[in-house]
């Protein structure tokens, strides 16, 4: 029997199979019971009368990371590549049907045999291309790299950092600053409790947003000073002291520099890739960087302790900041067309990030293994 591993391809499977359903059910509005479509919908997937090139390849291309990563978690936990690529298939397909299936009773969505076809046909193309990467020794390779920079039992913290830079594609009120969502939670939570009795316990304060005055220059440095940081208490807690943390130091910066700049080119253009450069931003990650490598040779529990204050304070920094004009241009822009079908996913993992990292940090503080 293969070997079994804890693969951070599981995580980041159970993540993407979630933002699949967001991006397939998006905007959740409008929900009725579809009129003359047996059984409710289930299976009902008509050939689509018009389709693009656009829709073929996202469509395909979309399920390609599920199979992948679905493929390549049960690898590893043991399974064999027969019995793993069996239940890859069968699950993609399935959750693709029960979402077209779900689409008749979204009037703004249109369900179709097409896509569900093209979207299985991604699967099974994951597991190929999973598959290659495994014969030509891509796994083992990365096996022996994940035992000599990270301590065991680190998958969850790999698939954080993974994550970062994807969260950071989604414009920031403060430069790297994930997990400013509460805002937005209260206002869905005040949708979803409009007419009840409970209405007024959330509804208080939603305009609160308008009366935030912008972050002073030292807030805006230490938000941005933790923002940097943030995935380097994540990595350092899950990395043995030593040459290894200082190596991942500039690693982790040129990602976020050029996540950062990247987000910021989708948004207002090319010209403007630097604009997110504001006084603030060079002393801090000058600041964030020192902090950094005197952080390089800390136990790695003491590193998660001092995570999770950190990532504590950026969540209530980035909160309290408002909404520049700007800003809320660029949001419309990638809520209203232009991103539509990508935004979902950087979105919300710019939202949720540091809060999955102080449960991750949490974990490292309480663990009782080599990190101790």
């Amino acid at each position: 029997m293969p070997p079994r591993h804890r693969s951070s391809a599981a995580p980041l499977a159970l993540l993407y199979a979630a933002l699949i359903v967001y991006a397939s059910l998006s905007p959740f509005t409008g929900w009725k019971q579809p009129a003359g479509v047996p059984l409710l919908g289930f299976g009902n997937m008509p050939w689509q009368p018009y389709w693009t090139w656009f829709d073929v390849v996202s469509n395909l291309l979309g399920y390609v990371p599920l199979g992948a990563l679905l493929f390549g978690a049960q690898v590893r936990s043991g399974r064999s590549v027969g019995w793993s690529a069996l239940n890859t298939v069968l699950a993609g397909a399935l959750l693709s049907l029960c979402l077209e299936s779900l689409q008749n009773w979204l009037p703004r969505r249109v369900p179709s045999v097409a896509d569900w076809l093209l979207n299985s046909c991604g699967v099974v193309l994951g597991i190929l291309i999973a598959i290659t990467v495994r014969a030509l020794g891509g796994v083992d390779r990365w096996q022996v790299l994940r035992d000599r920079w990270f301590v065991p039992r680190s998958a969850g913290g790999i698939a954080l950092l993974l994550l970062w830079p994807v969260g950071l594609l989604f414009p920031t009120a403060v430069p790297f600053g994930l997990g400013q969502g509460v805002m937005r939670l209260r206002e869905a939570v005040a949708g979803w409790l409009d007419g009840t009795p409970w209405a007024g316990w959330v509804t208080e304060g939603l305009d609160a947003d308008d009366l935030l005055t912008p972050l002073s220059r030292g807030s805006e440095w230490l938000a941005i000073v933790l923002g940097v940081l943030a995935p380097t208490f994540v990595a350092f807690s899950i990395m043995r002291p030593g040459w290894r943390r200082l190596a991942h130091v500039p690693a982790a910066l040129a990602l976020g520099l050029a996540a950062t700049t990247l987000s910021t080119a989708m948004s207002f253009g090319p010209q403007h890739a630097w604009a997110w450069v504001t006084p603030a931003v060079l002393p801090a990650l000058v600041a964030a960087s020192a902090v950094a490598l005197l952080l390089a040779f800390a136990p790695p529990r003491g590193v998660a302790a001092l995570g999770l204050v950190a990532l504590t304070m950026l969540v209530a920094l980035v909160n309290q900041a408002p909404t520049d004009p700007y800003f809320a241009q660029s949001l419309q822009a990638w809520e209203q067309g232009r991103f539509i079908r990508f935004h979902g996913i950087a979105q919300w993992v710019g939202w949720l990030w540091p809060f999955a990292g102080l449960i991750y940090l949490l974990a490292r503080v309480v663990a009782r293994d080599e990190a101790s």
